[in-house]
């Protein structure tokens, strides 16, 4: 596969929680932190003002751009 997506939310810590970095392969639309963090580490009523902190951020690159611009430049 050429391209390569993901969505990355990265949370900052929240009461007794750390923050934590998650990565899941979703379509753009679905890119938000109810679909990307799993588990949810807080419970029911703090998740939203949990996922109102995390900022989430659709990202694609090519595999194939990133082969060849490696073999260029060890080449």
């Amino acid at each position: 596969n050429s391209e390569d997506v993901r969505c990355k939310c990265i949370c900052p810590p929240y009461k007794d929680h750390s923050g934590h970095i998650y990565n899941k392969n979703v379509s753009q639309k679905d890119c938000d932190c109810l679909h990307v963090v799993e588990p949810m580490p807080v419970p029911g009523p703090d998740v939203e003002a949990y996922c109102l902190r995390c900022e989430c951020k659709y990202e694609e690159r090519s595999s194939v751009t990133i082969k060849v611009s490696s073999v260029i430049l060890l080449g």
